[in-house]
């Protein structure tokens, strides 16, 4: 039987539409992992995602001990416990990934991933560096995509982080010396992209394509002074 080619290149068209709506659909099964150091703007970017797909996205909510800012909620900005209760859910193995900071521990349970998935969303997990390492060492079968936010620049970070008006001296100094040893694993090739955000616009553009599964290039680290 001899196939007309207008049809047959409609059925090529449509073969290779199915192959990229599955390639798009497992792509999308794949948590994002977005790591950047305090006051790259990842809450802002994540917050406008969230706003443009609400249905396409969920947000890991992670744990915490420390206290709640001004503004903040508990069970949808973290979910706020006491330092045993924590600890209890180490003991538990409820944890894939926990860190330290400043005193305050931060953690993302695979139940906070799990209920993601049950909402046919992609998880979207904002951690750090530490986290990442703990998630490719100890759950690598979750197959993350690792996007690291990079500052423009240590002097723009620092900038960034005493505008907020909530840093104190030591916690500025802490916070600066977590992003260099973030940007460092960064340098190391330890993340799938890196997007720059020294534009809100660009950097918005290029998150969004990450999370809705396109495929970019991304942008090179900036040559850090004082790494």
């Amino acid at each position: 039987m001899i196939i007309p080619k207008t049809i047959h290149t409609v059925l090529i068209t449509r073969k290779r539409d199915i192959h990229f709506t599955r390639a798009l659909r497992i792509v999308m099964n794949r948590p994002l992992v977005v790591c950047g150091p305090s006051g790259t703007g990842k809450s802002t970017l994540l917050n406008r995602l969230f706003a443009q797909h609400p249905d396409k996205f969920g947000f890991s909510v992670s744990h915490t001990t420390r206290k709640p800012r001004a503004g903040e909620v508990d069970g949808v900005n973290y979910h706020f416990v006491p330092m045993q209760e924590f600890e209890q859910l180490i003991e538990r193995g409820a944890f894939v990934e926990n860190a330290m900071f400043s005193g305050n521990r931060y953690g993302t349970t695979a139940a906070a991933v799990a209920a993601v998935a049950k909402q046919n969303r992609r998880c979207i997990l904002d951690i750090d560096t530490q986290g990442v390492k703990l998630i490719k060492a100890n759950h690598p079968q979750l197959n993350p995509v690792f996007l690291f936010l990079a500052p423009p620049s240590i002097p723009e970070l620092a900038k960034r982080l005493s505008g907020r008006g909530t840093e104190s001296e030591e916690s500025l100094n802490a916070r600066l010396s977590a992003a260099k040893s973030e940007i460092k694993y960064a340098v190391e090739g330890g993340h799938d992209v890196v997007v720059v955000n020294d534009n809100v616009e660009r950097a918005y553009g290029l998150l969004e394509k990450v999370a809705l599964g396109e495929s970019i290039e991304g942008d090179k680290l900036p040559v850090y002074e004082g790494l």
